[in-house]
């Protein structure tokens, strides 16, 4: 009678291709955990500022920056910056050296270099003046779905002292990602370390980050409500002070007017706002912000005025 059912013999039936799942995404640095919410809150301001950046050629620029306080005296920072042939991403050239010396002599340098195609190095250096404050030394391997990094602070084989720091980052899925840091300091009569783990959680319009440890807890919360609105919560607690602050920042953009607003209160009742508004065709961009802490009964405002 044949194939009544017109059905195919079962070796004639088609094989379905194994489902290929997608690589997990590297998990990026430890230091860039918090860092969407962090970007939400306003930076204090207090007097006035006035900032002139100079782009000398595609590799080179300068910036001066004036700034006049009623709390101090008038300082003047030179910042310089030079940016290599290696563009690994949008924010990432490869090598970079930042300055950054002020009217007393004080220097604040890093050098960031591509050592190999997944293995980054950084050196910080501080000064005040003719003394050396911070010397630092960082290693980070970028694997395809994890980081590892690895920090050597004011390293001093005479004196027997060092701080190290180690950080770890595991992508477990294209959202969770799971890691640690570990803190070893060690001084004549003096030795400790403290253990940090960290988690973060990353969906379509928000992104969750807790770290929590021997030394404290910090938890952050990002929400991106539209193109315009940003919100931003901040928790942190100091088991070493005995201080909690929660905080609560957001993030307004008025394209159409060419205006950023941001602003922020926290549990010390302190609130605060930046408004900065770009004038162009004029490469100017103003800022204008005012802080008031009323715990303390203090108030700070301040004026800045960036070209370029």
């Amino acid at each position: 009678m044949g194939n009544t059912l017109g059905l195919s013999p079962m070796g004639a039936l088609p094989r379905r291709s194994p489902r290929r799942e997608e690589p997990l995404p590297n998990p990026g640095s430890f230091d860039e955990l918090h860092r969407l919410c962090k970007d939400v809150f306003p930076a204090q301001m207090e007097g006035v500022k006035l900032v002139v950046n100079k782009v000398l050629s595609s590799h080179f620029q300068v910036a001066h920056t004036v700034h006049m306080s009623a709390l101090g005296l008038p300082g003047y920072h030179l910042h310089a910056a030079y940016a290599g042939d290696w563009q690994l991403s949008p924010t990432e050239v490869f090598p970079t050296v930042v300055g950054d010396m002020d009217s007393s002599g004080s220097l604040n340098a890093q050098v960031l270099l591509l050592l190999a195609e997944r293995l980054r190095a950084k050196a910080v250096f501080q000064t005040q003046q003719a003394k050396f404050l911070t010397w630092q030394f960082d290693g980070e391997y970028r694997g395809e779905d994890y980081t590892a990094t690895l920090t050597l602070g004011n390293p001093d084989l005479i004196g027997e002292s060092v701080i190290m720091v180690a950080h770890f980052l595991q992508s477990l899925t294209h959202r969770l990602v799971l890691g640690g840091e570990l803190v070893y300091h060690r001084r004549p009569g003096e030795e400790g370390a403290i253990l940090t783990l960290a988690g973060k959680y990353s969906a379509v319009h928000w992104v969750a980050t807790l770290n929590v440890g021997s030394g404290g807890a910090h938890a952050s919360y990002y929400h991106r409500a539209n193109e315009q609105v940003q919100v931003g919560v901040e928790f942190e607690a100091n088991t070493r002070l005995q201080d909690t602050t929660f905080s609560f920042g957001y993030h307004l953009t008025l394209p159409q007017a060419n205006m950023v607003f941001r602003g922020l209160v926290d549990s010390n009742w302190c609130v605060g706002a930046v408004l900065e508004k770009k004038m162009p065709p004029l490469p100017v961009t103003l800022a204008l912000g005012a802080f008031l802490s009323h715990w303390r009964n203090r108030f700070h405002c301040g004026f800045s005025i960036t070209v370029g």
